[in-house]
């Protein structure tokens, strides 16, 4: 099998608690062969399967996790045996913050597969996963997540696989609200003109048109698109060449209501007019 006809196998891991059920459903609702749990030591045999199917299981998505044993041993050396079969594939790791997690394990009355008490377990368990993580293509916070939301993520991924192009997403946040975890790029924007501090702008979102001119119809403002724009023009191209596939862009201010949500908007009507494909977000906009 050479490479161009393999199939797309996704390898869905990850912090438990973080959704990977979840996610393996969205790829069977789109017609995806899903296994869930597979022993990590099974994926060389089971690719065998795959090739003697010829051609009918050429959709594939294989979840994994912390609760097999061997988890660790044998995770690294399954997939590169996958790769020498002629297969590609990507890994997608769920994440969630520790507040989250606690909060499903306790509405789900679960104890952490890693046999501890919950907090603790969750410490190892990230421990443990740190190198998959580091080896992820796309890791997928949950912590805000729906179910339509994860699946628009899952089919944004999909559609990068087919297409072969650059799938960006771009987030406004609030720093005082935390970091986004997914972030690939963060660009830090409390330095331009703040509207919280006008009478007339502050109950108002970076979405208005004269919150928007307060934030870039200024020297400084004008300065820092210039060389934003530049940056990002000149980075997707390169990120393309090295194979990445898609890139999470996260621009933040204080409360993510105004300057974040300004340079957001401004970096979409770029992406538009530059042809690519994304998503926008403003994570704290109505907060």
């Amino acid at each position: 099998m050479n490479k161009s006809s393999a199939p797309n196998f996704f390898i869905v891991t990850g912090i438990s608690g973080a959704g990977k059920s979840q996610t393996i459903k969205c790829f069977e609702d789109l017609d995806f062969f899903c296994v869930d749990n597979l022993p990590t030591a099974l994926i060389p045999k089971f690719s065998e399967l795959v090739k003697q199917s010829e051609g009918k299981l050429d959709k594939v998505a294989l979840g994994i996790d912390i609760r097999e044993g061997e988890f660790l041993d044998t995770f690294f050396d399954s997939l590169n045996d996958l790769k020498q079969q002629g297969f590609s594939y990507q890994i997608i790791f769920l994440d969630a913050n520790t507040r989250v997690l606690v909060r499903r394990y306790s509405e789900t009355r679960r104890k952490h597969p890693l046999g501890r008490n919950i907090i603790d377990g969750i410490r190892e368990e990230r421990k443990r996963l740190t190198e998959i993580k580091a080896a992820a293509d796309k890791i997928i916070d949950t912590s805000e997540l729906t179910i339509g939301e994860l699946k628009e993520i899952i089919v944004s991924c999909l559609k990068l696989k087919r297409i072969k192009e650059m799938f960006l997403t771009i987030q406004s946040f609030g720093y005082k609200y935390g970091l986004p975890p997914d972030a690939d790029l963060i660009f830090d924007v409390r330095f331009l003109p703040n509207p919280q501090y006008e009478d007339s702008l502050r109950s108002l979102d970076g979405n208005n048109k004269a919150v928007k001119k307060y934030v870039l119809d200024n020297l400084l403002g004008q300065q820092f698109m210039k060389i934003f724009f530049s940056l990002i023009k000149f980075l997707i191209p390169n990120y393309v060449k090295e194979g990445k596939s898609y890139v999470t862009i996260c621009i933040g201010c204080t409360g993510g209501k105004h300057r974040s949500v300004v340079v957001a908007d401004a970096l979409k009507d770029l992406l538009e007019k530059e042809k690519f494909s994304f998503k926008l977000w403003h994570r704290d906009i109505d907060k």
